[in-house]
């Protein structure tokens, strides 16, 4: 069990904290509960946990990336809420709350408003005052702050909420993993300096790892990029699973790890290029794309072609592209890349925003005539050209490489172009996809590929909400000084589906003990007096020690149903009571393993306990 120097298995110390905490937890009886399961796939589940979720009546759909929790599903949502904000809470972290109806004016100071563009949720008061509904709230923190604290006696300070937020995504999906309302645990901290903030986020990096131990979940902490959020250093916590939307890499030989919005791509050393043969202009008749310039260079009798033998990787592939700001104003963007690999947009625009992109369309090249489609070279590319269109390449496309690129007319290519003699580009940027295989940028082994759920992002802000929000302080010489910021998040629903992603079974759910909505799950198979009487017994006994208990006591339930709905619901413990009542013995079933045990009923208490009492140790 994660984090054993603060938390163990003690049935004393257990006994006595839920003896204090009795009073929360109630018998929970299928026969009365809100719950409908349903024994088809909902037409519009896409992965296992929006599956599972609706089946086992958890949760259901309102409408696009909008959910209801329903009584089993809250109290699951509840206990990861809980095991983040005692955390939080034993991190030194400070809980406020803040409305999720919020002023626009703060985050158009800072730019967001725009920035946002059509994620932000926009409405106006009844005197047309313009208000959103809050994304995320760095701009009401740093208010705060600024409005509560003015000296440096007074940091470093952490506040932090669990609030919900709302964004318009474009297209959600997945269930509760991408939704346009969700539940996040935001955090920000304060500091007088670098240094401080460095150990403001070494705290929360040490309090994230403790909520996903605890949680149950198995995560990965990998590079990432700051993107919009601005700042310097950022990291990600990704819970590993096959359905998830984010790809990381992972090097088995040194432990890097990132998203592969973060990879950084060994660059070759630069050449030089004096005694290299000048570059070629060569007819390449209906070669408009790099397999079919790939097979004519490779049969033509050319003296400058012939004399080797050409792979898509020795192609210069320009992409053409069309960048729009905040503001809407657009501006092309050409992307070298090496022609056997393809831009990723997902890292593109991370490395870009706030920009948007989008691909060049036919109206597009009708203004830029210099740009010929399928012949594009580097040659007038480039700010400082006469084109002045922005040129950005691969890191590969490294100083004294040669390559062959398009000629700028139609049907023809040049050949030798080399970086820095024929061509430069206005800088690098890492923008194509991520392969299996690629080399390490740390110790030149081979990269693996996985994906994802992101669970959480911390990030070293430094002071771009602060200066912009004129959040100062007085420093130990009476000096005002702008306060360097952090930010760091959990996606508390977010959580509860990434947890059923990668605990699930084909038979249904399969919670950890931590955020199970009840410990036990007892099952009342027979219609004999004794078996309920049994049962409920057990059940009461089990409540008064502090244990959560659902109890299947449904009449008309068959065994076979009972058995299924339990196997759905997903509690980590069920306790069969039926025929072995006579007996004195119970059968006790592990929903995780299938494990089967007989335990004496005088005993089952005390053996549930064991199985699901984790209390923070008194010493």
């Amino acid at each position: 069990m994660a984090g054993t120097d603060r938390w163990s298995f003690s049935r004393e110390a257990g006994t006595i904290l839920q003896e204090r905490l009795k009073w929360r937890f109630v018998v929970l009886r299928l026969s009365k509960l809100f719950l409908k399961t349903l024994r088809e796939d909902p037409a519009d589940a896409e992965v296992p946990s929006h599956r599972l979720l609706q089946r086992a009546g958890y949760v259901r759909r309102v409408a696009p990336g909008i959910f209801t929790w329903l009584p089993l599903g809250f109290l699951t949502f509840r206990n990861v809420e809980q095991i983040v904000r005692e955390e939080m809470d034993a991190a030194g972290f400070q809980e406020v709350h803040f409305p999720a109806l919020l002023p626009a004016e703060p985050y158009r100071i800072t730019g967001r408003e725009s920035e946002y563009g059509d994620t932000l949720f926009r409405l106006q008061d009844r005197k047309k005052a313009d208000y959103v509904l809050g994304p995320t709230h760095e701009e009401l923190f740093t208010l705060t702050v600024k409005g509560e604290v003015s000296s440096y006696k007074e940091l470093p300070l952490s506040l932090y909420q669990i609030q919900t937020k709302y964004r318009d995504e474009a297209r959600p999906r997945a269930g509760i993993l991408r939704g346009r309302e969700f539940v996040m645990k935001d955090s920000y901290s304060f500091d007088i300096d670098d240094a401080g903030l460095e150990a403001s986020y070494q705290a929360h990096r040490a309090a994230y790892i403790s909520t996903f131990e605890r949680l149950g979940l198995d995560f990965v902490i990998v590079s990432a990029v700051s993107g919009a959020m601005g700042g310097s250093a950022s990291e990600e916590f990704l819970a590993p699973c096959e359905n998830g939307e984010d790809t990381f890499v992972q090097c088995a030989s040194c432990g890097y790890a990132a998203n592969t919005e973060a990879v950084t791509t060994p660059a070759p050393a630069p050449q030089g290029h004096d005694e290299m043969p000048e570059a070629e202009v060569v007819a390449t008749p209906d070669c408009d794309s790099i397999a079919a310039l790939v097979s004519y260079v490779n049969s033509s009798s050319e003296p400058i072609l012939a004399d080797r033998s050409w792979a898509a990787a020795d192609t210069l592939k320009n992409v053409v592209l069309m960048t729009q700001d905040p503001d809407g104003t657009e501006t092309p963007l050409v992307v070298g890349i090496p022609g056997d690999r393809e831009v990723d947009f997902k890292r593109l625009e991370a490395v870009l925003a706030p920009q948007e992109v989008r691909v060049f369309e036919e109206a597009d090249f009708a203004k830029y005539p210099e740009l010929v489609p399928g012949y594009i070279g580097p040659q007038q590319l480039g700010e400082a050209q006469p084109s002045g269109i922005r040129y950005l390449t691969d890191p590969r496309v490294a100083l004294g490489t040669a390559w062959l690129s398009g000629a700028n007319r139609a049907g023809h290519h040049t050949a030798g172009l080399v970086a820095g003699r024929d061509f430069t580009s206005d800088g690098s940027i890492e923008a194509v996809e991520i392969r299996e295989g690629d080399t390490c940028p740390q110790c030149g082994a081979a990269l693996t590929i996985r994906r994802g759920i992101e669970i959480g992002h911390i990030f070293q802000l430094g002071r771009k909400y602060a200066e912009a929000l004129g959040l100062q302080v007085l420093d130990e010489n009476g000096k005002l000084v702008t306060v360097t910021m952090g930010s760091y998040g959990i996606g508390v629903s977010r959580a509860v589906a990434a947890i059923a992603e990668q605990t699930y079974d084909d038979k249904g759910l399969c919670w950890p003990i931590a955020v199970s909505p009840a410990d036990v799950h007892i099952m009342v198979m027979g219609k004999a007096p004794e078996i309920a009487a049994a049962a409920n017994e057990i059940a009461e006994q089990a409540q008064a020690r502090g244990l959560r208990v659902l109890i299947d006591d449904r009449r008309k339930a068959s065994p076979g149903v009972k058995f299924k709905d339990a196997e759905l619901l997903g509690v980590p413990n069920i306790l069969v009571v039926g025929r072995g009542v006579a007996d004195g013995e119970l059968e006790l079933l592990d929903r995780r393993s299938g494990a089967k045990t007989t335990v004496p009923m005088t005993e089952v208490v005390d053996q549930l306990l064991n199985l699901s009492a984790v209390v923070r140790a008194t010493g």
